[in-house]
C-alpha cells in the first residue's frame, strides 16, 4: 500500500499550489488580457503578441543564467528552503499586483508578469531539488508524479472560478467589467498559490547539503565551474540531460503549439478552451498510473512508453482533418503529458548526489529552459518551407527519436551514476 507521509504530502501539494499560476497567468488569462490593455493604449495586436514574447523571453533567460549559480549556492545547509522562499515571496507579491495595474498601464503589466514569472520559475528550481529532501530512491517516482497529477487538478479548479467570473461579467449577470473580472482572476491564482504552499512551508526541510564555508558567493562559482566539468566527465548525467534536452522539447513544443495548430484546423476557440480543460483531467490519473507503472517496470522504461506515445501524437497529428480528430489528439496528450515530465525529475533526481542536488537541477532547468527554443524553431520553419502546418507538427518526430536514442545509452542500474563514475566537488 502505498502511504505519503506528511512531509511527502507536503512537498506534492506545491504542484495544486503553483500550478493556478502556469494555467490562469502564463496560458490564458493574462495574456488575453495584455492584449486588450495594450490595443486599447493604441497599440496594434501584433506588436502586443512580439512585447508578450520578449516578456517571457526575459523570464527565461534571466532563469536560465541564474539557474546554476542559484543552485550552487542553496547547496549550503539550511540555504535551499531561504531562497525557495525569496522567490515565493517574489512570485505572490508581483502576481497579486497584477489585479492593481490600472487598465492603460501595460508597461506596468508587463513588468509585473516579469517579476512572477521569475518568481514562479524560481520556486521550482529549489522545489524540483527538495525531491531529494522528502523521499526515497524507491517512492521518488510515485511521489513525482503524484505531485504532477496534483498539479493538472489544482490549476482547473481557480481557473474555472476565475472563467465563470469573467463569463458572467461579459453577460452582466455580475456587475464588473471584463478587466475587473480579469484581474480579480489574478488576484485568485495569487491567493491559492498562497493558502496551499502553506504546509510546504512549514514541514519542508533540507536534510542534504554540504557545510557553510566562507565566502560562499565566491566558493559557489567556483564550484559552478567544477560541477560543469564533471557533468561533462559524468557520462551517465550527462547522457541524461542531453536526451532529456531532446525529448522534452518535443514535449514542450506540442504542448505550447498545440492551440495554433487546432485553430489552423478550423477548432472555435471556445472548443479549444473546453479541451485544454479536459485535457488537464485526463492528465491527473494517468501521471498517477505512470508512477505506479515505474514502480513496477522501472522509471526509465515508463520514459521510453512516453517517448513512443508522443511519437504517435506526432503522426497522428500529421493526419489530422476534423475537430474529433483533435480531440482524440489531446485526449493522447493527456495520457502521457504528466507522466513523462514527472518521470524526468524523479529519474534525474536519483542519478544526482543528493548534497548537491541544486546544483544539477540547476543544470536541468538549464537544459529544459533552453530545450523550449529548438522544437518551435523547426516546426515553424518547417510550416513555413511546406505551407501546411502538420508536417511542422510531423518533424516534432525527430526530437522524440533523437531523445530515445540517447536515453539507450543511459545505464538501467541508477546506481552507477555514483559508483561506476565519481564526482568530485571539492
Amino acid at each position: 500500500m502505498f502511504k505519503l507521509n506528511k512531509t511527502e504530502q507536503s512537498w506534492a501539494l506545491y504542484d495544486w499550489a503553483n500550478s493556478a499560476y502556469s494555467l490562469t497567468i502564463t496560458t490564458a488569462v493574462l495574456p488575453l488580457y495584455f492584449k486588450s490593455v495594450f490595443q486599447n493604449a493604441g497599440g496594434s495586436a501584433s506588436v502586443s503578441t512580439a512585447y508578450w514574447g520578449y516578456a517571457s523571453s526575459i523570464s527565461t533567460l534571466f532563469l536560465a543564467i541564474m539557474a546554476p549559480i542559484l543552485g550552487t549556492v542553496a547547496d549550503y545547509k539550511g540555504y535551499k528552503k531561504k531562497f525557495f522562499n525569496i522567490f515565493f515571496i517574489i512570485g505572490i507579491i508581483s502576481t497579486a499586483l497584477l489585479s492593481f495595474v490600472p487598465d492603460n498601464n501595460w508597461i506596468l503589466l508587463l513588468a509585473f508578469y516579469i517579476l512572477s514569472a521569475i518568481g514562479f520559475s524560481g520556486t521550482n528550481i529549489f522545489y524540483d531539488a527538495f525531491l531529494v529532501d522528502i523521499t526515497t530512491e524507491e517512492k521518488m517516482d510515485r511521489v513525482s508524479t503524484l505531485g504532477f497529477g496534483l498539479g493538472y487538478i489544482g490549476s482547473t479548479i481557480p481557473f474555472i472560478v476565475s472563467m465563470a467570473i469573467i463569463m458572467l461579467s461579459r453577460v452582466k449577470i455580475i456587475p464588473l467589467s471584463s478587466a475587473a473580472a480579469s484581474k480579480i482572476s489574478f488576484f485568485i491564482t495569487a491567493a491559492w498559490w498562497l493558502v496551499f504552499t502553506i504546509p510546504m512551508l512549514k514541514n519542508v526541510k533540507q536534510l542534504h547539503g554540504i557545510d557553510v564555508e566562507p565566502n560562499p558567493v565566491k566558493n559557489s562559482f567556483k564550484r559552478i565551474l567544477n560541477t560543469f566539468k564533471n557533468i561533462k566527465k559524468h557520462r551517465t548525467v550527462f547522457l541524461f540531460l542531453l536526451a532529456y534536452f531532446f525529448y522534452i522539447d518535443g514535449v514542450d513544443t506540442i504542448i505550447k503549439m498545440s492551440s495554433a495548430y487546432g485553430a489552423d484546423l478550423g477548432v472555435k476557440a471556445e472548443a479549444l478552451l473546453i479541451i485544454l480543460l479536459v485535457t488537464q483531467f485526463v492528465a491527473f490519473p494517468f501521471a498517477i498510473i505512470y508512477g505506479r507503472l515505474a514502480q513496477r517496470f522501472k522509471g526509465k522504461t515508463m520514459l521510453y512508453v512516453g517517448i513512443i506515445i508522443y511519437t504517435i501524437i506526432c503522426i497522428y497529428a500529421f493526419f489530422l482533418k476534423t475537430t474529433l480528430d483533435f480531440w482524440i489528439l489531446a485526449m493522447l496528450v493527456g495520457t502521457s503529458q504528466g507522466g513523462i515530465q514527472a518521470l524526468s525529475r524523479s529519474y534525474f533526481g536519483k542519478l544526482v548526489p543528493k548534497e548537491n542536488s541544486n546544483e544539477f537541477f540547476g543544470f536541468y532547468n538549464i537544459f529544459g529552459k533552453f530545450a523550449a527554443v529548438m522544437g518551435p524553431l523547426l516546426m515553424g520553419i518547417v510550416t513555413q518551407l511546406t505551407g501546411k502546418s502538420n508536417y511542422g507538427v510531423f518533424s516534432i518526430v525527430l526530437l522524440f527519436i533523437v531523445g530515445g536514442l540517447i536515453l539507450l545509452r543511459v545505464p538501467e542500474n541508477s546506481e552507477l551514476a555514483h559508483t561506476s563514475e565519481t564526482i568530485s566537488l571539492n
